[in-house]
């Protein structure tokens, strides 16, 4: 339990956490244009005192709480990009004990929970207990982010980090095993023609049709969990044109090393196969997330993370904690051999959907969770 001074603090703050959760949602941030609030959160956290704290060539905001350029580091992570390619302020209001607004949950309320901790940290300093503390406000998490974010802060301080935290999700469930993904744009290229006077010429859209067809009578390995989609099709030009262009994203993902070689070679066997004289085929890679698998020894240090977050997890809410897979910003430093863990600070519904909501109800008891996950690392 929370010393009773800190659960003041929760409770005395609170409200101004809320209100702070609701400032940060408005803002506009899409994947690789998260520049408005990437300046907010800098401005913020320079307004309450921290020093040092910069915006990367990547957009993360990054908060050396203590770092001497040599010590193992600890990093608290909180994504600021959402789906949503809005430029203007997104539209927020409440309905009962529900406070919506797209991003609100994924990961806006995370963010508000871990900033609450870092002021709280400023206006009364605290040492860490082994090593140093950073905490990271980053960009590219979602889509075709395609992890920029996370990538930048791990080839910035690379093996000194010793253990990394993704605040992502929510209450129930924590994320400690990587999903990985390959994404291709692939584009089909043909004369086309008037659909009467040109019959018989190819057209892109049904050369197109032909990969579809091919991806989705593949069957996924019977080991981990392998999967295959394609997201979006267009091209195109009228109902009397045989089609000159067309394109579609997609992309495979799973959670086991080797279910992603298999399927990287199944995708590559079926681009080739349709890339012929008649229908020319472009497959550009547009997204890449790894996984991989811990050695023993950092694979014990992450057993204690999680044993700890479950423990945290389960005592503020008494429900059932999931351990599972997933794609979050933990790929990048899983993939590095850094032992990692992803879990959030509310519970909501509707991540991804303009729909999205967080339960307000959750909130507070979100923030005791964020501030027992980060201050294990420091001395109280």
């Amino acid at each position: 339990m929370l010393p009773l001074e800190i659960r003041n603090y929760i409770e005395e703050h609170s409200d101004e956490t809320y209100e702070l959760l609701k400032t940060i949602a408005r803002i506009p941030a899409p994947s690789n244009h998260e520049e408005k609030r990437a300046e907010f959160c800098r401005d913020l956290l320079q307004g309450w005192g921290a020093q040092g704290v910069y915006i990367d060539d990547a957009l993360n905001v990054v908060f050396p709480y203590t770092d001497n350029g040599k010590e193992d580091l600890t990093v608290f992570m909180a994504h600021i990009d959402v789906v949503f390619p809005d430029m203007e302020e997104l539209p927020l209001h409440e309905e009962g004990d529900h406070l919506c607004c797209p991003g609100v949950g994924d990961d806006t309320a995370n963010l508000a929970a871990m900033l609450m901790v870092v002021k709280y940290l400023l206006n009364n300093p605290r040492r860490t207990k082994n090593g140093g503390v950073i905490f990271v406000c980053n960009a590219g998490e979602e889509g075709l982010g395609n992890l920029k974010g996370v990538r930048k802060i791990c080839e910035t301080y690379g093996k000194r980090i010793t253990r990394f935290y993704s605040f992502d999700g929510q209450l129930d469930g924590i994320v400690n095993k990587a999903v990985g993904s390959c994404r291709y744009r692939v584009s089909a290229d043909t004369i086309g023609g008037h659909s009467y006077g040109c019959f018989g010429n190819p057209n892109a859209i049904h050369g197109l049709s032909g990969v579809i067809r091919d991806i989705y009578d593949i069957t996924v390995p019977g080991f981990g969990k392998t999967t295959y989609n394609v997201g979006t099709i267009s091209g195109g030009t009228s109902v009397n044109t045989i089609a000159q262009h067309a394109e579609m994203l997609c992309e495979y993902r799973s959670d086991d090393v080797r279910g992603m070689d298999i399927m990287s070679r199944r995708f590559a066997t079926i681009f080739n196969s349709h890339n012929n004289d008649r229908v020319t085929l472009d497959v550009e890679l547009v997204g890449e997330r790894p996984c991989g698998e811990l050695d023993e020894e950092a694979l014990k240090v992450q057993e204690e993370m999680t044993e700890r977050a479950v423990e945290i997890l389960h005592g503020l809410t008494d429900q059932e904690i999931s351990l599972h897979s997933g794609s979050t910003d933990c790929n990048i430093p899983l993939s590095m051999n850094i032992p990692s863990l992803c879990y959030g600070f509310y519970m909501g519904d509707g991540a991804h959907t303009r729909e999205e909501y967080v339960e307000i109800s959750s909130l507070k008891t979100g923030y005791q969770a964020a501030f027992a996950s980060i201050l294990d690392y420091f001395e109280i």
